[in-house]
């Protein structure tokens, strides 16, 4: 399901502070920059409150999100990692759920659980906590886009492992000419903004 199809007039807004920048970080590359829309007020407000009303009803315990990079962005592999944390902690604090952050290896101390996973350029790797996800948790697995869907995929492995109930998957873009969607393992995707 996409809130774009909804015909929702904040979509319009949402979108319309979407930079796409050209050939970043390499030639042929669309980058959907997020940045633009975070210096909107009104439109970042909307996307956060759009995933609320979504979930606030949804018995949601844990809402997880990745702090790694994409297809799009393998030229700048640090500091790119906090793009998709910035929807997961206001959603999972509006809902009264907890915020479990899924890292790249070495960005985590303590004992971990891992789930690597292959994207087209290489191999990758999430890590959560042990013990931040109980048995029965229900999850929802948030992220700026979903483009190839490896890392919803890693996501989505690493809390079922941990004995959680994947609910939902929630993007903001979503690229479906890369095909992600059919990836998540029939895991529901919603979805406020479709790009190419």
């Amino acid at each position: 399901m996409s809130a774009y199809k909804d015909n929702d007039l904040r979509i319009q807004g949402i979108k319309k502070m979407i930079r796409v920048v050209p050939d970043f970080p390499k030639p042929g590359i669309m980058f959907q920059d997020i940045t633009t829309l975070l210096l909107d007020a009104g439109a970042f407000k909307d996307t956060v409150d759009m995933f609320v009303e979504r979930y606030k009803d949804r018995n949601i315990s844990v809402v997880a999100d990745s702090f790694v990079i994409n297809y799009l962005t393998i030229e700048t592999r640090e500091g790119i990692e906090a793009r998709g944390f910035i929807f997961g902690p206001p959603i999972a604090l509006a809902i009264g759920a907890k915020f479990v952050p899924l890292r790249k290896p070495g960005k985590l101390p303590g004992k971990l659980m891992s789930e690597k996973y292959v994207l087209e350029y290489g191999s990758d790797c999430l890590q959560m906590h042990i013990g931040a996800v109980e048995p029965d948790d229900r999850a929802l697995v948030v992220d700026d886009l979903v483009a190839t869907g490896g890392t919803l995929c890693a996501a989505i492995n690493l809390l079922e492992r941990a004995g959680a109930q994947v609910v939902e998957c929630a993007c903001v873009i979503e690229l479906p000419d890369l095909k992600g969607r059919e990836k998540l393992k029939g895991k529901p995707l919603y979805v406020l903004v479709e790009s190419h």
